[in-house]
């Protein structure tokens, strides 16, 4: 007979045992996890335990303070626990997959939880994965960069070359239009020929169905590429921004797929691909030494209300992108902006950088009155933000940064933008 307090008590103690993983979700890593898969035997937080409801197939859970626990649904846990089951389920991660912490999207945190338990992609198992392959090909929607229109484009990503090419598809017109294919049947006779039909369609046409163009309209090498997950600004559950350098200037790409699984397994992929390419450039660092530049996370965006050179200019309103791992803040007119209106290199302390708040009294034009001033070598920047809160994000955020020691890298990329200006 189950008892609500007694098994509720020793699950509660199981979740304590450090040395069982069990302290920690199984899925992202936050602490004190307070639900469990009886049909896995591991210990979720409540984020977590909602994709496993998804996953009726494969898991099951129950909160193990809210719910009723019977006797053998306890012991079974008392015999698993979360590092069982991740020496079974997370057996053979490659070094390059990304695995999901609890700040992040929702995409990628469910195909993590998909890979692992329903498509058992690390057990060992089961065959290569698509984002092992030397190629990656997938047809994904794609922002215009002049107008919000969003288009399909054929991605093809190779580990052989480094690079990301993207197609334009080429116009089919009549070929491929609702009024060929009924003068086909038409010319042919009664639609009770259906095979006939069929096969005249698929010879026909089939040659000229999702072809891309000859020449691709972007080659993108993976020494500048950084792809992460941007759902909100994309307006889209699976959003991915892949940014690159491009004639000394950042370039954005605002990609979805409808498939999660599609659009994370891109996203992994180019991970790999990043990863092959900083192993040839640097034969002697360990992959731990390169696993953190595979993805560069932006630290800080938001609008900011920016001046100019002289500080009399009026202020004006601009998205803001502050990224450590390049060291650079760059602002745009809108945040799916293509291209940014400028970039600022941020150094080190040593080197005459530094951020401080600022009064705001005397901006002109300016609606925001938290200033932050970035001083640099060459010249102090103002910006204003709308709140004190964001004021000291952002002062947090710079100050990052600067303590940060640069590499003989950062030091290429900042004499390059000073002899850009």
């Amino acid at each position: 007979m189950a008892s609500l307090d007694r098994n509720n008590k020793i699950l509660l103690g199981l979740v304590r045992q450090q040395e069982q993983g069990n302290n920690m979700c199984a899925d992202c890593g936050v602490p004190e996890p307070d639900w469990a898969s009886y049909t896995l035997g591991v210990f979720v937080c409540l984020n977590c335990s909602g994709i496993h409801r998804n996953l009726a197939d494969v898991s099951k859970v129950k909160s193990i303070r809210l719910d009723l626990w019977d006797d053998s649904l306890v012991q079974f846990m008392r015999e698993r626990g979360n590092s069982a089951a991740k020496a079974l389920y997370e057996k053979c991660v490659p070094a390059f997959f990304y695995q999901p912490q609890h700040k992040d999207c929702i995409v990628l945190k469910d195909q993590w939880i998909r890979a692992k338990y329903e498509r058992r992609e690390f057990t060992g198992e089961n065959n290569k994965q698509a984002y092992c392959s030397d190629q990656f090909e997938s047809t994904l929607w794609k922002k215009g960069k002049d107008n919000k229109q969003f288009l399909k484009r054929i991605f093809l990503l190779s580990r052989k070359d480094f690079t990301l090419r993207y197609f334009i598809k080429e116009d089919v017109s009549f070929a491929t239009s609702p009024c060929s294919l009924q003068c086909c049947m038409c010319v042919h006779g009664s639609l009770s020929n259906t095979l006939f039909v069929s096969d005249l369609v698929k010879s026909f046409l089939g040659p000229l169905i999702n072809t891309k163009s000859k020449f691709p309209k972007a080659v993108i090498s993976m020494k500048d590429l950084n792809a992460v997950f941007q759902p909100e600004k994309i307006s889209h559950a699976h959003g991915l921004q892949i940014s690159y350098v491009h004639d000394k200037h950042t370039r954005n790409l605002f990609v979805y797929h409808e498939k999660g699984q599609v659009i994370v397994s891109l996203f992994n992929a180019i991970r790999a691909t990043r990863l092959a390419y900083l192993q040839k450039k640097h034969p002697t660092l360990r992959d731990s030494d390169l696993i953190p530049q595979l993805t560069g996370h932006c630290l800080k965006e938001g609008y900011m209300e920016k001046t100019g050179p002289t500080h009399r200019e009026p202020f004006k309103k601009r998205w803001f992108t502050l990224c450590s791992m390049n060291r650079k803040l760059l602002y745009f007119k809108s945040p799916l902006d293509a291209t940014e209106l400028g970039a600022v290199f941020i150094g080190t302390e040593g080197h005459s950088y530094s951020a401080s708040e600022s009064s705001g009294r005397c901006a002109r034009g300016g609606r925001w009155h938290c200033g932050v001033t970035l001083h640099t070598p060459d010249r102090e920047f103002v910006f204003m933000c709308q709140q004190e809160q964001q004021q000291q994000e952002w002062l947090e955020a710079f100050r990052k940064v600067i303590s940060q020691p640069m590499t003989p890298e950062d030091y290429a990329n900042e004499a390059n933008m000073t002899r850009g200006k």
